[in-house]
Order: C-alpha cells, then structure tokens, then sequence
C-alpha cells in the first residue's frame, strides 16, 4: 500500500514559529513533527511514501535525504490547497493510497485500523471542533464533512487520515479536500468513519506544549552525554551526545535534551521539558514543561515554566515565563489561552525580563527589566 504525506503548508497560526520552517518541521520532543507520522507508517510496513512538499520545501527534503526510508518527494509549485497538494502526487500513485497531514502526531495504531480499509477516515472528539473538519456520522459512515464550521454540530472531527482509492482524483474539483469528500458522498460513495486511538495536532503556537509532553512519554532513556557524579537524573531521560551536566543538576524526566549541550551546575531541568542542540542554561536555572529549539542560550537564575523558544533566542540572567490566562486575537477572533511565553527564532532579553502569557515574534529585542505580554511583532524593540 502507498503513502502520501502532505507537508506543503505553512501553518499560519503557528506564527511566529512557521516564519522559518514548515509546520511539518517544528521540533517535538527535538524530533520534526513528520517523523512520527513516517515512523508510524514503517512500523506498519508501509515504505511507499510520497511526501508533498512546497513552502519552505529545502528544509523538509533536507531532512528527508538523511532518512534511511525510500520517500519520493513532490513538489506543490503554489500552496492551494489540499485538493491541490494530493493532485501534486496523482502521477505517483498506483492503486489504494492513505492520506496523512505531515504536521500531526498520529500513532501507529491508529494507522492500523485504517489501512485496510477502502475510502475510509479516522476520526476523533475534540473540545474545539470548530478548529477543524467536523465530521457528522451516521451508522457509521461520514454523511457530511463541515471544514471549520462557526457552530459545529458535533464534537467529531477529522483527523485528515484517509484511505483512498484513486477514484478520489475524479472528485477534486477544486482546491479543498473536503469539497472532494462532499461530493463522493453525493455520488453515492460510502466513506467509513473509524475512531482514532490516538492522534494530536497543535493548531495554535501554544499547543505544542501539549504535544510535547505526549511525546516525551514515549522516548527512550539514553545517557551518550557526561553527567556529574553530584547530578540526579530520575525517569525518563535522554541526553545527546557531547551534552555536559553539570554538578548538582537535577532532571526529573521526561526529558530530552539535544547533542552538544552545557547544562550548568544547580540547574533543574523538571517534566515535559524538550531541549535542542548546542543550548546553554546557566547555574540554577529552573525549567519545566518547555520546548526549547536548537542554539537557545539561558542566563542563570532563570525560571522558565510552560514556554516554547524558537532557535537563537539569547536570554538574559533573572530571565522568568509567567504562566497565566489571557485573551489573545487570533484569525480575526478572540480566543482564551493559558501559558507562559512563545518566542520565535532569534529574540534577544537583556537581564531581569519577565514574559508574561506572551507571544513574541521573531528577532525580537527587549531592553532590560521590561515585563512584555501579549502580541509583539516581529524584530520590534521593547524598550
């Protein structure tokens, strides 16, 4: 059975984070979020796999090159669409096919529930359906699919996981996938709607905290670090190569951190933390349930709680996340979001700042002791 994977979209409402990188690439537990999806088809033995690739392509078929998997990439010339994207790879395609969003974790499991199946869907309950495709079923089969709808009428919603046969390629009549689905259901074609076992999708920048820390429940302990003889590491952690942890550090998985890391001494480093390569915290920097991206450098002193940094941020000593509940606009609505910072690539924080349930834009400047909430733009200056 063939594969295709759709990583051609930017991800708006990942902003600041998708400037640089597609969706499909942001680091999740310091692994690209398309890496789960392509492991959990070759857990399922399924090795014919096309990729669609177009914004930011060159970092996605970077990526896929140093892969030891047999992937075959297309290129969407122009982001249309997802109709679109899946035209892209038509002439690759031989027979019965599933469709996957490269930009969501699902598990390998749930892949096999769909994969025998013809003209199928998975499904899951979502608290926001509105978010996405809301699906309505009847006696098991899709009976209409409603792309993020105002109201929805139900709490069901696609996890953009497809079983398809190529008979789905006459019924792309425009650029969005779920006109398609309409109008197979209209021409009398049956679509099964089977549950998920288990699938996340991060649709807002502070959403992938969430998915982080599911992630991180299923990584495999490793030590290819040097780790004080005075340090206390506890459940699950994995340390990178040529990553030094200082004297007295306590990490309390889980936890990842990346190669070529320096770890100061008296640092706390708590669950559902993932770190990238070649970051620095300094002495007694605390850090809990936090992503930090490749090249981030942490002053001592520090306390980092329920943040995500994007890469090359340089963080000043006494530098602190509040987490904390706020309304932020987001697509032309307001939504209630709680969490400490997100920072894109890049943001520079003299000593002594504070983020407050903030969402920072890439290479960003803030002065000292400044307090920033809400939206900044990006390279804007906080002074």
């Amino acid at each position: 059975m063939q594969a295709v994977i759709l990583a051609a979209g930017e991800g708006n409402r990942l902003r600041p984070l998708t400037r640089s990188r597609p969706k499909a690439m942001i680091p999740v537990a310091d692994r690209p979020i398309i890496k789960y999806v392509i492991d959990a088809l070759l857990e399922n033995g399924i090795r014919d796999i096309v990729v669609v690739v177009g914004y930011r392509k060159e970092h996605v078929i970077r990526y896929l090159n140093r892969l030891d998997a047999p992937i075959q990439v297309v290129v969407q010339e122009r982001q249309l669409g997802t109709a679109d994207a899946l035209r892209s790879a038509e002439a690759e395609i031989s027979g019965d096919f599933l469709l996957l969003p490269g930009d969501n974790y699902i598990s390998p499991a749930s892949i096999a529930r769909i994969r025998g199946e013809r003209n199928a869907m998975l499904v899951a309950e979502h608290r926001n359906p509105s978010n996405f495709g809301v699906v309505v079923i009847r006696d098991g089969f899709v009976q209409d699919l409603i792309e993020k709808p105002e109201d929805a009428p139900t709490f069901t919603v696609s996890t953009g996981v497809f079983s398809f046969t190529r008979e789905i390629f006459n019924h792309l009549k425009s650029n969005e996938l779920p006109d398609a689905i309409g109008s197979m259901i209209a021409s009398g074609e049956r679509i099964r709607a089977l549950p998920a076992e288990d699938w996340q999708d991060a649709i807002y920048s502070w959403d992938l905290l969430k998915l982080n820390g599911r992630m991180l429940r299923g990584i495999p302990a490793e030590l290819a670090g040097t780790v004080s003889s005075t340090a206390s590491l506890r459940g699950l952690v994995r340390i990178g190569k040529g990553t030094t942890i200082g004297a007295n550090a306590v990490i309390h998985g889980p936890v990842t951190i990346g190669e070529d890391c320096t770890i100061g001494p008296h640092t706390v480093i708590m669950p559902d933390t993932s770190i990238g390569s070649r970051v620095a915290i300094e002495p007694f920097t605390y850090v809990k349930d936090s992503l930090i991206m490749d090249d981030v450098r942490i002053g001592s002193h520090s306390r980092i709680v329920n943040a995500v940094f994007g890469e090359g941020c340089v963080l000043g000593d006494h530098t602190t996340t509040y987490p904390r509940e706020a309304f932020f606009e987001v697509g032309g609505g307001v939504m209630k979001a709680e969490f400490g910072a997100v920072l894109g690539d890049g943001v520079k924080a003299a000593p002594f700042t504070i983020f407050k349930n903030c969402v920072v834009g890439n290479n960003v400047t803030v002065g000292d002791g400044r307090i920033v909430t809400g939206l900044i733009e990006d390279a804007a200056r906080v002074i």
